[in-house]
């Protein structure tokens, strides 16, 4: 395995580029973790799909509300509905109908793992909506992302698709998010699993790097001091920016 598969975002300039075209059909399924993946990973193309007229629809699992956990001004509940008001906003400037967004509305850091008590009803959930749009192709996060909800999206995805009977099997491409971070990274060769059998590759998003970039502006409770009452409150470095603001973005596809 060559050093640009071991660990590919540490070398990005030497992965294969690729048009829209490799990924060009409908529908496409975007999942995301919390509200904010879906642009921060695959902002691009969401935004090339929809200026070629193919359906994008939005599944977000999560409901971002421990972001900000000890705010005053936006409890809970008002966390919920703006990080809702945020992906909206996003989806809207990437050119996503809003009838295409869903929120599942699962607990914020902690989407049910495999072997948990609530994992089996998520799964029953998310079966159900796949077998309801049907989609060709699914961009979802890199199962093995450092962070524990991405990690769960993807067990529940995998395991909704093992349910499937009524529809095709999708194919699956993932995308990393804490992956950027170096104190946060796996290296792609700790699993043996993967050993020759993954394709990583850019996709050029040159094209709409502005519209991606004023959708991922949309997500102010992540991006700046809005929520300014809760100093344990996150907040997107500019560093961990810098890597979702690329004239391209990385994807992982199993090869078969």
């Amino acid at each position: 395995m060559n050093q640009a598969i071991a660990d590919p975002l540490s070398r990005p300039l030497d992965l294969s580029l690729c048009s829209i075209a490799k990924i060009a059909t409908e529908p496409v399924l975007v999942v995301a973790p919390h509200p904010d993946d879906e642009t921060l990973g695959c902002g691009g193309a969401i935004a090339l799909l929809r200026s070629l007229k193919y359906t994008v629809k939005i599944l977000v699992m999560s409901d971002g509300t421990k972001s900000h956990p000890n705010s005053r001004k936006y409890p809970k509940d008002a966390l919920k509905h703006l990080r809702e008001t945020e992906t909206r906003a996003a989806m809207t400037i990437l050119g996503v109908e809003p009838d295409h967004i869903t929120f599942l509305e699962l607990p914020d850091g902690a989407v049910p793992e495999s072997g948990t008590i609530n994992f089996e009803a998520a799964v029953t959930r998310c079966h159900a909506y796949l077998k309801l749009i049907n989609p060709k192709i699914i961009l979802a996060p890199w199962r093995l992302d450092p962070h524990p909800d991405h990690r769960a999206t993807s067990q529940l995805l995998f395991s909704a698709l093992k349910q499937a009977q009524s529809f095709p099997i999708p194919k699956v491409i993932e995308y990393p998010i804490w992956d950027w971070d170096l104190d946060q990274r796996q290296l792609l060769n700790q699993s043996s699993l993967y050993s020759g059998l993954l394709n990583v590759w850019r996709l050029d998003i040159s094209k709409v790097l502005s519209l991606k970039q004023q959708a991922i502006a949309t997500y102010r409770s992540q991006t700046t001091d809005l929520i300014d009452d809760d100093p344990t409150g996150f907040r997107l470095t500019a560093q961990m920016l810098k890597n979702f603001t690329q004239p391209w973005e990385i994807y992982l596809e199993e090869n078969y």
